[in-house]
């Protein structure tokens, strides 16, 4: 299939590597990839900070470039649930609705979408080292993305996973919620950070880069040695 990719602004700005990875994943399976050449961002930031206005502005132009797609993969559980949650409340009422929901059902989180979609949990990839895994809250709670990210670790060559007893906790970033309230998203950055290291894991994954730059940050801040990688690059590595 023509697989579209949407890699969201934090990806296509800070973190390529993960894109990369996901064209890799994709063209190795045999689908055709196509990533819009149209600005990477799906209104979230002022959707959350309740500018709906600004938001649709934002999210329309998205829609519009993303309307003729088969399926639409996303490199984050947050933007995922932007696009396949929230666009149809966004939309609702306005002469995009319809646009909204028949976007909805064809938008996928990359886990998600090469477990439950394409059946996908072994790729051949090898990546030697311990790992511990957090659930962003989108994915989780608005995405139910529990299960298909650890199959896909469960099949990665020489990886072992190790589940930490805040796998489930907010890392306190939250978009501008960090920017609103630095000490409350530190505090809570820094009990993820804590059981991550009680793990004793070598690496922190994710399928959000924007969680894993803050708990990257606040890491290397704190000198606490870990180290973070998104899902995709760890199932690119052969």
């Amino acid at each position: 299939m023509t697989v579209t990719l949407f890699v969201p602004c934090f990806v296509d700005l800070m973190y390529p590597q993960v894109g990369i990875s996901m064209v890799r994943i994709f063209e190795k399976l045999g689908h055709k990839v196509v990533v819009p050449k149209s600005p990477a961002c799906c209104g979230q930031p002022a959707f959350n900070t309740g500018y709906w206005d600004e938001s649709r502005e934002i999210a329309s132009k998205m829609m519009e470039s993303l309307q003729d797609a088969e399926v639409v993969v996303i490199a984050s559980g947050s933007c995922g649930a932007m696009m396949k949650v929230f666009y149809p409340d966004l939309f609702a009422g306005t002469k995009y609705e319809a646009m909204a929901r028949s976007l909805s059902p064809k938008c996928h989180e990359f886990s998600g979408f090469l477990v439950n979609k394409l059946g996908v949990t072994d790729l051949g990839a090898k990546f030697p080292h311990k790992v511990t895994f957090h659930d962003g809250c989108h994915g989780l709670r608005e995405l139910n993305n529990k299960r298909p990210p650890r199959e896909l670790l469960a099949k990665v060559k020489g990886l072992e996973l190790v589940e930490m007893g805040a796998s489930e906790t907010c890392c306190g970033f939250g978009g501008t919620f960090s920017a609103k309230f630095p000490a409350i998203s530190t505090a809570m950055g820094e009990v993820k950070c804590a059981s991550a290291l009680e793990t004793k894991a070598d690496y922190i994954v994710s399928c959000d880069s924007s969680c894993l730059m803050q708990i990257q940050g606040l890491a290397d801040k704190q000198k606490k040695g870990l180290k973070t990688i998104h899902l995709a690059e760890i199932l690119a590595q052969q």
